[in-house]
């Protein structure tokens, strides 16, 4: 009887999740990320990479206003931008996060 590999546990949660599954090349179903797939993220990536950034409390912002969207109401998650000195929403941010919901 021969016994089978069987891929690790990945955790699935946390905001490194993702990033380990890729650097693994291994999904969270344990299956193989195809080479394209891994392929064409590393060169978005490498590019992303020589890109200037304007400021970390603007991309602190912008993760907050992304991944706030899915989890905060809107007025909440605005609220809660004025209180930290962050600038409110904007229109076009609330269009594209709130406007279908």
């Amino acid at each position: 009887m021969s016994l089978e590999p069987t891929p690790e546990v990945q955790n699935t949660t946390g905001a490194d999740a993702v990033d380990t599954a890729i650097a693994s090349g291994i999904d969270f179903d344990g299956t193989p990320i195809p080479k394209a797939k891994l392929d064409l993220y590393n060169q978005v990536m490498a590019k992303e990479s020589d890109r200037q950034r304007s400021g970390v409390s603007n991309t602190m912002r912008s993760r907050i206003v992304r991944i706030g969207a899915k989890h905060i109401p809107q007025e909440e998650l605005n609220q809660k931008l004025i209180e930290a000195d962050f600038a409110p929403l904007k229109e076009k941010e609330i269009a594209f996060y709130y406007g279908g919901k």
